[in-house]
């Protein structure tokens, strides 16, 4: 298998576990499946993380 595609499974692979996060918190329940909602909330939180 090339590189690239080892990389890009990889990558993947982790997109689809944080994804996974997001379900395990029930933010979709949450939210109506508000995708506008949960990236707001998203950009909320890194804005918060950053500044502290």
């Amino acid at each position: 298998m090339r590189n690239w595609q080892v990389e890009r499974r990889k990558r993947t692979r982790h997109l689809i576990e944080l994804g996974g996060l997001v379900v395990k918190a029930r933010v979709i329940e949450l939210t109506g499946d508000d995708r506008a909602l949960i990236y707001g909330a998203l950009l909320w939180m890194a804005d918060k993380l950053e500044s502290e």
